[in-house]
């Protein structure tokens, strides 16, 4: 088993316990005085919960929430698309990018450590082990969970095998090494491919990932404080790589973030780097088959293919709410890392798993080609044990500091500035964000 496979060996467990009020009438003065009537019991509390997914995976959300509230009669659990922002005090957020940037940018904590609200509730918090290659934002200085990661993604290689096989190539032998890629773009090309390959979130896959992907640091660490460091040899001859391809016509780069997706959904582009996740939107909406394969890697650094990294949306506990509002939080946390609710919401959000139903459903032959991502990515993000090179950084995951990543990167695809330029510029950038206190 691979090794992020042993850090996910944990169970999880629910608890449920069940609270009835009843009310007593005041005895009368009068012999002909009416019997005070009981006092109504209270209905279930309610508990809000709100998300910016995706049509698809807010479906697969509102079905464990039905779930959970048929077995539940103190809870209500109500879901609702909108804004952290836009409504009367949520109990939980589902939040990522400039979102989760702005809700934990707050001088006073907008959050409760989810491992506290667990705890102090009585329900056991049995998930995973927060892996070093996952956004540390989401674990305090102890290690302790604070948020819950439900949208973890990895970025991955997909094919278009009917391309693949018009060009003459094997579907099933994907390229491993991008210069094996790129003499695979040569031949779709030729063969009259438009746009031979894209990449969606450039910043993400080209800078993060391939960085981790090779044992390469993006940060340059001096203690405790962390500098940013991603215009490095690895950094520079990858990002000059891809311009290459970007002047042959082989990469193919588009400004709308989803816009690269939508592209190789439709069979424009037949090759495409882009988050695990997105294998189930693909394979809803692509009218040809689709391979799935590991980033390639470049064969002239020694520590690749080291590992990638796990990054995506994560739920937030609202700070400053009652104590049976918590334990109902609480509850449903355990509700939906019970088993059959885990491999539900993998299956159809196409997300990481959890815990070890989630990784041995992705795992086994039962559920096939459904959780084909997460069997890719698991295998990748846990190639190798995470080194302190290969782990995530405290900024580069950053809504921010992707956007000027992406910034400076779309200048060079546009032959404004070099590889080396361009990176050295969006390492002053930045750093400035980042002042190293003195």
């Amino acid at each position: 088993m691979k090794p992020l496979a042993r850090v996910l060996r944990n169970g999880v467990v629910a608890g449920i316990a069940a609270m009835v009020c009843v009310g007593f009438p005041v005895a009368a003065q009068a012999a002909k005085a009416k019997p005070a009537k009981a006092a109504e019991p209270a209905g279930p509390t309610e508990i809000r919960l709100v998300h910016q997914l995706s049509p698809e995976r807010e479906e697969a959300l509102q079905k464990i929430a039905a779930r959970f509230n048929e077995g539940s009669k103190d809870y209500r659990l109500v879901v609702k698309a909108a804004s952290w922002s836009d409504i009367d005090a949520p109990h939980m957020a589902i939040l990522e990018g400039s979102d989760e940037d702005q809700f934990l940018a707050a001088v006073k904590p907008r959050y409760k450590a989810l491992s506290s609200v667990m705890r102090e509730a009585g329900v056991p918090l049995q998930t995973l082990k927060p892996p070093a290659m996952m956004d540390r934002a989401l674990t305090d200085a102890k290690g302790q969970l604070l948020a819950l990661p439900v949208g973890l993604s990895t970025p991955v290689l997909y094919i278009n095998r009917k391309e693949f096989q018009r060009a003459g190539l094997n579907p099933d032998a994907p390229p491993k090494t991008w210069f094996d890629l790129q003499q695979a773009l040569g031949q779709l090309f030729d063969a009259g491919s438009k746009c031979p390959y894209t990449v969606s979130q450039p910043g993400r896959v080209m800078i993060g990932n391939t960085s981790a992907w090779h044992n390469e640091p993006v940060a340059a660490r001096q203690g405790k404080v962390e500098r940013p460091a991603f215009n490095g040899m690895l950094q520079v001859k990858h990002v000059a790589m891809m311009a290459s391809w970007h002047r042959a016509r082989y990469l193919h780069t588009f400004d709308a973030q989803s816009e690269a997706e939508q592209r190789f959904a439709s069979g424009e582009c037949a090759v495409i780097a882009a988050p695990s996740s997105t294998w189930t939107d693909f394979r809803r909406k692509a009218e040809f088959d689709i391979g799935i394969a590991p980033l390639p890697y470049h064969e002239d650094f020694p520590g690749a293919p080291q590992n990638t990294l796990a990054d995506g949306a994560a739920m937030w506990v609202a700070a400053g709410k009652k104590p049976a509002e918590y334990k109902g939080v609480a509850r449903f946390v355990a509700f939906w890392l019970q088993p059959e609710n885990q491999v539900a919401w993998q299956r159809e959000s196409g997300y990481l798993p959890l815990n070890r139903a989630g990784l041995f459903a992705a795992q086994s032959d039962v559920l096939g080609a459904d959780l084909e991502n997460v069997k890719v990515a698991v295998a990748q993000l846990g190639n190798k044990p995470a080194t302190v090179d290969s782990s995530a950084s405290s900024f580069i995951g950053r809504a921010r500091v992707l956007g000027i990543l992406d910034e400076e990167l779309s200048a060079v695809w546009a032959d404004r500035k070099p590889a080396k330029e361009a990176l050295d510029n969006a390492v002053t950038r930045v750093q400035a964000m980042f002042p190293v206190p003195r």
